[in-house]
C-alpha cells in the first residue's frame, strides 16, 4: 500500500510541474520597410483548468489565438498587438479565453 502511495504522488507530481510550463508570444519589432500591412484579424483561443488543478490547453492559448489571427489574413507577423482575457467557472472547472487581434503584416523578402 505504501508503494501505490508513492506512486501516485510521484504521478501526481510529475503531472502538476508538466502543466506549468508554456510557449511564450513572439512579439515583432519591425521597422516600416520590412513589412506590407495585409489586414486587421482577430481570434481567440480558450484553455481551461479542471479541478484547479489540471491544465487542459491552458498554458499555449495566447500562442494559439496570435497563430490563428496571423493565418486567417496569410500573413507572416502581427503588429499592433492588443490581448484580451475573460473567464467562466462551472462546477469543476475554470475556463480562460484569450483574444489577441491586431494588424497582420506580410513580411517582404530581399531578392
Amino acid at each position: 500500500m505504501k508503494n501505490v502511495s508513492k506512486i501516485i504522488a510521484a504521478l501526481l507530481f510529475t503531472l502538476t510541474i508538466s502543466g506549468c510550463t508554456g510557449t511564450p508570444m513572439k512579439a515583432q519589432n519591425l521597422d516600416n520597410s520590412q513589412y506590407t500591412v495585409v489586414g486587421h484579424s482577430q481570434a481567440s483561443a480558450t484553455g481551461l483548468l479542471l479541478f484547479g488543478l489540471i491544465p487542459i490547453q491552458q498554458n499555449n492559448r495566447f500562442v494559439r489565438a496570435q497563430n490563428a489571427a496571423i493565418k486567417s489574413k496569410g500573413g507572416d507577423a502581427l503588429i499592433n498587438t492588443q490581448i484580451q482575457e475573460d473567464w467562466f467557472w462551472a462546477w469543476v472547472l475554470t475556463g480562460y479565453t484569450t483574444t489577441v487581434s491586431g494588424d497582420v503584416v506580410k513580411l517582404n523578402t530581399i531578392n
